[in-house]
């Protein structure tokens, strides 16, 4: 349309120059003259109508050009937006079954072997059993009850349990536990002194270091520990205890705060 509008505009304004040129050479003008010149107008105009024509096409192809690189710029950016969230959806799967398959038993599997190793540290492995119903066979249930300690026995590598009592002279004699000594006030001349149990607890009293050792003999039995079935033991470097009667806490080498270890004699057969 352009073009059109300014071929329109050079052919107007070329009508007036042909008049005006055949006004002033009408005496001396001919037919093949005026045939002459009016090709050359017709062939300005051809001439400008091409440049016009071609400058308009080309000039719209450009527009079109950046107008088609725009939109396949938009393209490919959805593109790639849409395959990233497909890889991040794809990537997400791929981590949730993993956790599911993979890290959730191992984690469980773990805790299950630590809750087994400290009930089996403790002594309670009967919590590892899944137990019995109550009203049941009772003898069926003393059976699997005695199976389940021997395979706690057996993977604490303890000995076998005994059946059969021992006659009373093989039991440890009760006899009167004496009364400790009150527990002194912290000074220079008293020390702590801990006594770590099988169970891993550790209890604590002081004691004033001119006492005679047997008083920690003494204080075993009154927790409970009887001296014919554990003994006493340094912590670092562990060697027994050797406790007399004669020697006070200072001469058998407790002179600062000590924890002693209770272990549990080797039984003889």
């Amino acid at each position: 349309m352009a073009a059109r509008g300014v071929v329109g505009i050079f052919f107007l304004s070329a009508l007036p120059l042909v008049c005006l040129e055949l006004r002033r050479g009408i005496p001396d003008i001919g037919i093949k003259d005026f045939l002459l010149l009016c090709g050359r107008i017709f062939l300005l105009l051809a001439l400008l109508t091409l440049i016009i024509s071609v400058t308009t096409s080309w000039l719209n192809s450009f527009k079109s050009s950046q107008v088609y690189l725009k939109e396949e710029e938009e393209k490919n950016k959805k593109r790639q937006k849409l395959v990233r969230k497909k890889q991040q959806e794809a990537q997400g799967e791929k981590a949730s079954r993993y956790i599911e398959n993979v890290l959730k038993p191992h984690q469980e599997m773990k805790l299950r072997k630590l809750e087994e190793r400290f009930y089996q540290m403790t002594g309670e492995a009967w919590k590892l059993s899944s137990g019995h119903k109550l009203g049941g066979d009772e003898g069926t249930s003393q059976t699997s009850f005695e199976t389940s300690n021997r395979e706690a026995a057996k993977s604490q590598n303890l000995p076998k349990p005994v059946t059969e009592f021992p006659s009373p002279a093989e039991q440890p004699t009760c006899k009167e536990i004496p009364d400790l000594p009150e527990e002194p006030s912290q000074t220079a001349e008293v020390v702590t002194v801990g006594l770590r149990c099988p169970s891993g607890n550790v209890l604590r009293r002081r004691f004033l270091k001119s006492c005679s050792s047997q008083v920690l003999l003494d204080w075993m039995m009154r927790i409970g520990y009887h001296t014919s079935l554990y003994s006493l033991s340094t912590s670092f470097p562990r060697r027994p205890l050797a406790v007399e009667g004669g020697q006070s806490l200072e001469d058998i080498g407790i002179t600062v705060d000590t924890v002693l270890t209770l272990e549990e004699k080797e039984q003889t057969n």
